[in-house]
């Protein structure tokens, strides 16, 4: 088969490669759409994988095309979602099913080869079958939209909810201003930088796109991972209200006296969130989310800025590590015609 193998840091090379090797309880999924994640972009220009080569790449679906054992042949032929994360579930947090907190997970294109591929190998309690109304590249946003649900819920955002901020222009915070809106928040707005994503934003429907505000509000959600973008968020807080802290850092965060004075003189809720919550036969973040978008009730394809064939791979991490163009969610395309 074919895949991006990522030999060192800024070193990823397309070529042939054995197809996966399957054990009991894991399927091959053949690649279908698989997006682009913000941070994809340090990992492989910058940071690096956990060991090398990896295939990276997390956010995807595809088709069940191979089980190791008879009791998954239900699966061939399925659409499928994948939850990236795979949980060791023995862990504390594993057993009070907090998967997403496990303290042994691995990660499929970080800790383990991803979907950069045309095929990857999967658990089989991490596949999410899809329905009809969801297109493979609606599905390939899963995890964003879930990781975003999960923030949403982290901020207990409902309709008494008067106000919500979202800081951050990018897929996970364009979603979660959707949830908030989904949810009951009565005013949701999402704050960028410049001018290039408004009519993005707009579109996603009554959201409120601002580049800069006085304006206080009740649940503030950081989606960018900035010192700047921390600072705004505790800024812009109502009193005795939340932040929720959801971007990855890019680097460490570092809070001026000033601002974390404001922390304790507005006796702020300051909540951290990370990934979602999925469990294979119970109703979860993901499972919520795969509804919502097939609904039309949460809006993803507006959200893909960039839509690319798997051999122009390496040009799309280029133009967003080098920022040539406004993107918001770019996706690579596999095996379709």
């Amino acid at each position: 088969m074919k895949a991006y193998q990522l030999y060192a840091v800024n070193d990823l090379r397309y070529g042939d490669i054995e197809e996966p090797i399957l054990e009991d309880g894991w399927v091959l999924v053949q690649v279908k759409a698989v997006g682009i994640c913000s941070s994809d972009i340090p990992r492989i220009f910058e940071n690096g994988t956990y060991h090398f080569p990896t295939i990276p790449g997390h956010e995807f679906s595809g088709v069940v095309k191979k089980v190791f054992s008879k009791d998954d042949e239900e699966w061939i032929g399925k659409s499928v979602g994948v939850f990236p994360l795979i949980p060791c579930k023995i862990c504390e947090q594993c057993k009070k099913q907090n998967y997403e907190m496990c303290e042994n997970y691995d990660y499929i294109g970080s800790r383990r080869d991803g979907a950069f591929a045309d095929y990857v190998a999967v658990p089989v309690w991490n596949l999410l079958e899809l329905p009809s109304e969801i297109t493979f590249e609606e599905a390939a946003m899963l995890e964003p939209v879930a990781v975003a649900l999960h923030a949403i819920k982290k901020a207990k955002i409902n309709d008494s909810t008067e106000s919500v901020a979202i800081i951050g222009t990018g897929m996970i915070g364009c979603a979660a201003a959707q949830w908030a809106k989904f949810f009951g928040a009565k005013h949701v707005c999402v704050i960028g930088r410049n001018e290039n994503k408004r009519k993005m934003v707009e579109s996603l429907g009554n959201i409120e796109y601002l580049t800069e505000t006085q304006e206080l509000f009740d649940v503030v959600i950081e989606a960018v991972g900035s010192n700047s973008a921390v600072e705004q968020a505790i800024n812009i807080a109502q009193p005795g209200r939340s932040v929720v802290l959801m971007g990855n850092p890019e680097a460490d965060i570092i809070l001026n006296k000033k601002t974390y004075w404001r922390i304790l003189r507005k006796q702020l809720n300051v909540i951290g969130t990370w990934n979602s919550f999925y469990e294979a036969k119970k109703q979860s973040d993901w499972s919520e989310a795969c509804k919502e978008i097939s609904l039309g009730n949460i809006k993803v394809l507006p959200l893909i800025t960039h839509l690319y064939k798997y051999e122009e791979l390496p040009a799309a991490l280029e133009l967003m590590k080098q920022h040539t163009e406004p993107y918001c969610k770019v996706m690579i395309l596999w095996n379709q015609e």
